[in-house]
């Protein structure tokens, strides 16, 4: 009985333990290495998602904090990653709160808005505050490549939550 409420736990932990991961990890720096342009923001795929659906797997302490570290390991100032992540995060949250059945297209026209004001603020404040150069491509590439996965991570994330966490929404 001990092992099962263990491997519950650790089910639970899954998308926090990968949110963790991917701030350390600098995974979508990789892959723009390899392939120039293709670029992806996943941690903010997966707190748009758990938040969303789950509010209860991740809290926004764990999200401030995924973000300091990713601005740790990217090299950016510090909290302008956990300032985006927020942004997402309360997107997530009004959303949640406001609607009462919630689709794939919903969620993915409601996580472009989310994605434009993150970028945006992600944006304003590392050319304001540093002297990291991002040039609006790179933004752009990054928006259209995160919004084209999406759908993608959505139904994965959802075939994880009905298989290991449970199928009911928030």
């Amino acid at each position: 009985m001990a092992k099962v409420n263990l491997l519950n736990k650790i089910f639970n932990a899954g998308p926090l333990i990968l949110l963790y991961y991917l701030s350390i990890s600098e995974i979508d720096t990789n892959l723009e290495k390899v392939f120039e342009i293709f670029t992806f923001n996943l941690p903010i795929i997966i707190i748009y998602f758990w938040i969303l659906k789950r509010p209860s797997v991740m809290g926004t302490g764990h999200i401030f904090l995924a973000g300091l570290i990713n601005d740790v390991v990217m090299g950016f100032p510090l909290g302008i990653s956990s300032l985006s992540y927020l942004v997402v995060c309360f997107f997530s949250n009004y959303v949640r709160n406001k609607s009462v059945n919630t689709t794939i297209a919903s969620d993915w026209f409601t996580f472009f808005i989310a994605l434009i004001f993150a970028n945006l603020l992600f944006f304003t404040l590392l050319n304001n505050f540093s002297d990291i150069i991002i040039s609006y491509a790179k933004i752009g590439y990054n928006t259209f490549f995160t919004l084209f996965l999406f759908p993608i991570m959505w139904l994965i994330f959802s075939l994880y939550q009905a298989n290991f966490i449970g199928g009911q929404d928030a």
